[in-house]
């Protein structure tokens, strides 16, 4: 049994077994308290423009497949469930008023014929304990709730998300909008989404403890994935996808942050790769990246190791490489600190490892410069986690010079590669941030080849060095991490097994 890089038997063997553990009979593990709606909305209230008016929001309405009387897996809207915690029930409104600091929920009325389907829905009793609101009513009585604010509070806003905000139903077949029952002029499309933004990018202390849970069930299951590959008894990296959903879900975390990326070999190089349904067999590395959510918040972890259990000389560089580039970092993650440096160190480190193994040759200040890195590192360091895996951000954030793959690591400077890859992460790290640290060295031939043909960029490549390379694939390595308060450092709220 190979022994992997900094552990002994006896650890690996526990991690071998750890899939055994997993069966075990689970309870439901529960945040402290209820999800803190109230102060969530006094939160974006202070940062509005005035102290009256109403925030009025909608969920996510019930939907099905064209064509079909089946619906998709129901997930909330994000701001809607930020402003009261509801995470589960399609067809809900809510409002805020200011000046009275009242919140209240508007659920469906109750459907007989759904009833009989799928059961009894919570009720208005129910709402009030389970969520941190102070009224719930039904979306029947919406409309006229918001006509009475109007009439008590004819110049006072109402504030939604964008111009765009979904009309609202009386029942199905009325179709009525919000100017129906008040001026158009008292709509304010422009202020909401700001403030809640920049809320929402400081996880409170709820917060912080669904994303460490989610990080938790996480790591249990990139550990699942890593101790099946081990015991041999798969070939595919459909049956990887399946450890790694079964073992979340068996911890009661149904839904995940995004699609699993189990990508082999040459698939690793593929940023997004979701197909995860080619062979092990002769492959190098596997690359999961993969998180679930706990009550809507998420996580976003990748592993990168070798299938056989052991390194080979090239695949060891790389992921030494990439290591470095995150640990270096990751380390810097601290209060005040320019999250856009921390991407032009990891470019930094990666064009110094390149030149080192050999693949880059030439000046490490010219390539640095040129922006050559971006051929093996295409994408930002990382982004905002949060309610979204690329969680909202601040208007000021993004607006670094390597904003995007068009520009080279400094702004003035071109690269052939065209398209995304923007820093979603704030230019100055602050307390109860959290953000992503993803550094990666991918070896793709459609990102590469262009670089090759450069005159630039080419002269800067050992192509003979680099064709030994491209068996490895990709490596990346992913961990969140807290921004705790200044002087304080960081939190590493990831966990999972690494090589």
């Amino acid at each position: 049994m190979a022994v992997l890089s900094g552990g002994s038997k006896q650890e690996i063997s526990t991690l071998y077994h750890l899939t055994d553990a997993l069966h075990i009979s689970l309870s439901i593990p529960k945040l402290s308290n209820k999800y803190p709606a109230k102060q969530h909305a006094r939160n974006v209230a202070a940062r509005l423009p005035t102290h009256d008016g109403l925030i009025y929001l909608k969920g996510m309405p019930s939907q099905l497949f064209e064509d079909s009387d089946m619906a998709p897996k129901f997930r909330q809207r994000r701001y809607f469930q930020y402003l009261c915690g509801v995470t589960d029930i399609p067809d809900c409104l809510l409002t805020y008023r200011l000046e009275s600091d009242e919140l209240t929920l508007y659920i469906p009325p109750l459907n007989p014929a759904a009833v009989l389907w799928s059961g009894m829905p919570l009720g208005v009793a129910e709402c009030l304990k389970k969520y941190d609101i102070d009224h719930c009513r039904t979306t029947a009585e919406f409309l006229d709730d918001l006509a009475d604010y109007h009439h008590q509070c004819p110049a006072s806003p109402i504030y939604i998300l964008n111009s765009q905000q979904p009309s609202l139903f009386r029942n199905s077949n009325e179709k009525i909008s919000v100017a129906t029952v008040l001026p158009l002029a008292n709509l304010d499309t422009d202020s909401l989404k700001p403030a809640m933004d920049a809320c929402r990018v400081y996880k409170d202390d709820y917060e912080i403890a669904a994303i460490r849970q989610a990080n938790k069930i996480s790591a249990d299951a990139h550990a699942a994935v890593l101790a099946t590959v081990r015991e041999g008894n798969v070939d595919n990296e459909t049956q990887l996808e399946a450890v790694f959903l079964s073992t979340c879900i068996s911890q009661f975390a149904k839904s995940q942050a995004y699609d699993p990326i189990i990508g082999s070999g040459r698939n690793a190089a593929t940023l997004h790769y979701t197909r995860n349904n080619e062979p092990l067999k002769g492959r190098q590395l596997l690359l999961v990246d993969a998180g679930c959510e706990w009550e809507g918040y998420c996580a976003d972890v990748t592993r990168t190791f070798p299938i056989s259990g052991t390194f080979t000389k090239e695949a060891k560089e790389i992921y030494d490489l990439v290591e470095e580039m995150q640990k270096e970092c990751i380390e810097r993650c601290v209060y005040g600190m320019d999250f856009a440096a921390l991407h032009l160190l990891a470019h930094r480190i990666a064009v110094r490892g390149l030149l080192r193994l050999g693949i880059f040759k030439g000046s490490e200040d010219e390539i640095f410069a040129r922006g050559t890195s971006k051929a093996f590192f295409p994408h930002g360091l990382g982004h905002m986690l949060g309610l979204d895996v690329h969680d909202v951000e601040l208007p000021i954030m993004g607006k670094s010079g390597l904003r995007t793959t068009e520009l080279g690591v400094y702004d003035e400077i071109k690269v052939p590669l065209k398209g995304g890859a923007r820093i979603m992460a704030p230019r100055l790290l602050e307390e109860g941030m959290v953000v992503t640290v993803e550094p990666g060295i991918y070896f793709c031939e459609w990102i590469i080849t262009p670089y090759l043909k450069d005159p630039v960029h080419g002269q800067f490549i050992d192509k003979k060095v680099l064709d030994r390379y491209w068996d490895v694939g990709g490596v990346r390595i992913e961990d969140d991490i807290l921004i705790l308060g200044k002087g304080r450092g960081y939190e590493n709220l990831t966990t999972a097994v690494r090589c």
